[in-house]
């Protein structure tokens, strides 16, 4: 009932809350029902997802978040606020201080409406991590060392590519490629190449059966349902990796450009760090098959997958709880009281 610090990674597809001393309680997608009639939140998290494509003409599903930041504010705030007391309960004396993760290249304004919906949300302070930072130390980094460390954190709406030492980032970018755009690309190519509608529920379900980034050892498939463009009535038709990997291709490669882009801006020394412990990859998106065989192909780093790697954010937000104080003293524009 007292206070209770809580880490938020508010990701473009997915909400994972950390409570300081329970780790990880909540995960949930970041899609919310309304009603369009009266403006009422009818569902969120899992239950409003089940209803993507499936809504009578009253009935929205939505995602407030894309590509890394708010698009609509005032839906954010009541999503978090939810999600809030969903972890927490209502009956708290005390409001709770929240660690809430922002992809490394967002702006001021960007900052300040995350900041504003936390707030809003009830938060007694508010305090910011880059994404990057918060994925390093949940993938067992030790980032105070003066040594280098490349992470590519690929989540929903964006890929943040980031070189960190002394617990800093010495170099970064962030591009709005990622576990979206890969659906995106799937839709598009089963319009163009199967004249077949799918939604974007089915295109992520063919993403993770069959997704691939890099021929796979052995060739999977898949049988899509969707509605044949041309006779406007469902079809069922088997669709196999390969075929991914011509869909997914432009995409993958705009992540080893930034990569590559990266390591041409990063210091020598720290560059021959990683040259030694490899690159780190965590997020939902590190999974889509062979990317990370993709990257040290093209790249000639090691590439490794950190374990649990949807969770790396999140974990690394709670644990940023013990080191509020250090995030304080070390950018007093990181924190901003509710």
């Amino acid at each position: 009932m007292f206070g209770t610090d809580i880490g938020i990674d508010l990701g473009t597809a997915s909400v994972l809350v950390f409570v300081k001393g329970k780790g990880i309680v909540l995960q949930e997608p970041s899609v919310v029902a309304i009603d369009n009639n009266t403006g009422e939140i009818l569902s969120v998290g899992q239950d409003a997802r089940n209803m993507l494509g499936r809504t009578p003409g009253n009935i929205v599903a939505i995602r407030p978040l894309r590509e890394g930041v708010i698009s609509d504010y005032e839906i954010t705030e009541k999503m978090l606020k939810y999600f809030i007391r969903k972890t927490v309960g209502t009956r708290l004396f005390f409001k709770p201080k929240i660690i809430v993760c922002v992809p490394s290249g967002v702006t001021e304004v960007e900052k300040r409406a995350v900041i504003d919906a936390s707030n809003e949300a009830g938060a007694r302070m508010t305090y910011l991590i880059e994404e990057p930072i918060a994925a390093a130390i949940g993938a067992g980094l030790d980032i105070a060392q003066p040594t280098g460390h490349m992470i590519v954190d690929i989540g929903g709406g964006t890929t943040d590519v980031a070189v960190i030492s002394l617990g800093g980032i010495v170099v970064s970018t962030s591009i709005k490629i990622a576990g979206d755009k890969f659906d995106e690309a799937i839709v598009r190519y089963m319009r163009k190449k199967h004249k077949v509608m799918i939604g974007e529920r089915t295109a992520e379900d063919m993403k993770i059966q069959i997704g691939a980034a890099y021929p796979r050892d052995k060739e999977t498939k898949m049988n899509v349902r969707g509605r044949n463009l041309i006779s406007g009535l469902p079809v069922n038709i088997e669709v196999d990796s390969e075929e991914m990997l011509e869909a997914l291709d432009e995409n993958v490669s705009a992540i080893v450009d930034a990569v590559h882009a990266v390591l041409e801006k990063t210091p020598p020394e720290l560059a021959s760090d990683i040259a030694d412990h490899g690159i780190v990859m965590t997020g939902g998106g590190a999974l889509l098959w062979g990317l990370n065989k993709l990257i040290e192909k093209r790249i000639g780093i090691p590439v490794y997958i950190a374990e649990d790697a949807v969770s790396c954010v999140a974990k690394g937000t709670g644990r940023a709880l013990d080191s509020i104080h250090l995030l304080e003293q070390k950018n007093t524009k990181n924190r901003y009281r509710g």
